[in-house]
C-alpha cells in the first residue's frame, strides 16, 4: 500500500438560478435581439447551460429564439 487514501474534496459552488425562472413575467422572443446577445458569445455561438445558468426548458426556448433571429437576419450566424 502506498500510504493513506486521500478524499477529493470538491469546491461547493452556489447553484445558479435560471434568469427566466426567477422573473416569471419575462418572455423570451426572437425579436428582442439585445436580450439574446447576452446568451451568445462574441464569436456568434450560443453559450451552453453550464455557463449562462439557464434551466433545460429555457435553454431550449433560447436556442430556438436565437436560431429564428439568425434566420430572419436579425442576428449574424458568425462574426468575421
Amino acid at each position: 500500500m502506498a500510504g493513506p487514501q486521500k478524499k477529493r474534496v470538491g469546491i461547493r459552488r452556489k447553484k445558479r438560478v435560471c434568469s427566466f425562472c426567477a422573473e416569471s413575467s419575462e418572455v423570451l422572443s426572437y425579436k428582442d435581439v439585445a436580450k439574446l446577445r447576452k446568451y451568445v458569445s462574441e464569436r456568434g455561438k450560443i453559450l451552453p447551460r453550464r455557463i449562462n445558468g439557464n434551466c433545460a426548458k429555457h435553454q431550449r426556448v433560447l436556442t430556438i429564439a436565437v436560431k429564428r433571429a439568425r434566420h430572419l437576419a436579425l442576428m449574424p450566424y458568425t462574426v468575421e
